[in-house]
């Protein structure tokens, strides 16, 4: 019981003397701070985008590949037979992509139009859910399931199931636009507000079937073939049979694989974060190392003193490192409390990825752990510890006789 009472005077006398040497120890806690500050901010920033961008790929199908044509090599019936014909295959469809311009009650709205069937997009759209109305019949090419952002303008409904609508795509040969073909649509379903999406933009959507787009949009060429398989674990294996089969011919997407590399580049960057919040600590250590030696200095009759009424090495060493721990704590409170306001100013910012004239802005909140915030305040106390140690020893070393005789 006495060590514990000892030790709670230790740190009642080390918060007078940081209070009496105010500048000093405020600039030696803002040093501290910086390692803590950053880890927190910029850990918790990361986590919560990598986060976010995973969680979209998965909403988008572990088991979904898209097979694009490369180069001059065009897909066709042929190709769409043999993805078919693989047996952990579970549908295949081709597809047209298209942008284009959505005019609706006096105003345009830029969106990504598909030509696909429509079953197969809500296959591997777990989350996609339509609002009102019907998906169109396979041989209906006049009919478009519209996403939220078309049929709502100024946050109130413009399209109803029934109305018309106009789409105004853009022939491009040779890189340039050799003509605007404008038709128009009949919306037979709309879909419910889906959100940021990664790659797609579901509320800006426009899904039309196959055959419209060949005969009513004009597209002449499939833009890709849509891929589902029985399970994400067979990912891997449609992509070494494409490669073996086709070589070049062909660029594989699969969101399983999109979803690894953003995992990896996560912890990549999670780790510099790291290594740079461990620099601001070994400065921060420093720091403290440099403060404490200073105050033993100054302290030294004072250390004299109490060794010679019975203060014994260890407790010297006691309230030595006390003192350089109350600064770390202060420290780690002020860096972790700074450090949470920073990650969500930071997050509010958003994300934005560019991809020619388009672009996309992603918004994910910061994930701030109870774990990181004790592992953050764990390495900052040890920045007490680890800098305090040196100056506590050489105090504990000085001998009594030279510390009272010390000016």
């Amino acid at each position: 019981m006495s060590l514990l009472w000892f030790l709670i005077d230790s740190f009642t006398m080390s918060v007078k003397v940081l209070s009496e040497r105010k500048l000093r120890s405020a600039l030696t806690i803002a040093g501290i701070v910086v390692g803590p500050l950053m880890m927190i901010m910029m850990g918790s920033v990361v986590s919560g985008y990598s986060s976010y961008v995973l969680r979209e790929l998965q909403l988008l199908g572990q088991n979904v590949v898209v097979v694009f044509p490369s180069g001059a090599y065009d897909l066709s019936e042929q190709d769409l037979e043999f993805v078919r014909s693989i047996e952990y295959v579970d549908s295949a469809e081709p597809f047209y992509a298209l942008q284009g311009i959505a005019r609706r009650c006096g105003s345009d709205v830029s969106v990504q139009v598909y030509a696909i069937d429509p079953s197969i997009i809500f296959k591997a759209m777990g989350n996609l859910k339509i609002r009102k109305g019907y998906t169109p019949l396979e041989n209906d090419i006049v009919s478009a399931v519209v996403g939220y952002r078309v049929s709502i303008v100024d946050e109130k409904p413009c399209l109803d199931v029934g109305d018309v609508f106009s789409l105004y795509i853009a022939e491009v040969e040779g890189g340039r636009i050799k003509n605007v073909r404008s038709v128009n649509f009949v919306a037979s379903a709309l879909l419910e507000e889906y959100g940021g999406a990664f790659f797609l933009s579901p509320d800006q959507m426009v899904i039309v079937n196959t055959e419209s787009g060949r005969t009513v949009l004009g597209a002449k060429k499939w833009s890709g073939i849509f891929v589902v398989l029985k399970g994400s674990e067979y990912v891997r294996d449609f992509v070494r049979e494409m490669r073996r089969s086709y070589g070049g011919n062909v660029e594989l997407v699969s969101f399983a694989a999109i979803a690894d590399a953003v995992s990896s580049i996560a912890t990549a960057v999670s780790f510099i974060n790291y290594v740079t919040s461990l620099s601001a600590f070994a400065v921060a250590v420093a720091g403290v190392s440099a403060t404490m030696i200073t105050s033993v200095i100054e302290r030294t009759r004072e250390i004299g003193v109490m060794k010679a009424v019975g203060f014994t090495n260890k407790q010297v060493v006691y309230i030595v490192i006390s003192e350089s721990l109350v600064m770390s704590l202060l420290g780690a409170l002020v860096g972790i409390s700074l450090g949470v306001v920073g990650a969500h100013l930071l997050s509010t910012i958003g994300l934005t990825i560019r991809a020619g004239t388009a672009s996309l802005v992603l918004s994910a909140r910061p994930e701030i752990s109870l774990d990181s915030i004790l592992t953050t305040a764990g390495l900052t106390v040890s920045v007490g510890l680890i800098g305090g140690f040196f100056p506590a020893y050489l105090a504990a070393r000085i001998p009594p006789a030279v510390a009272l005789r010390y000016e």
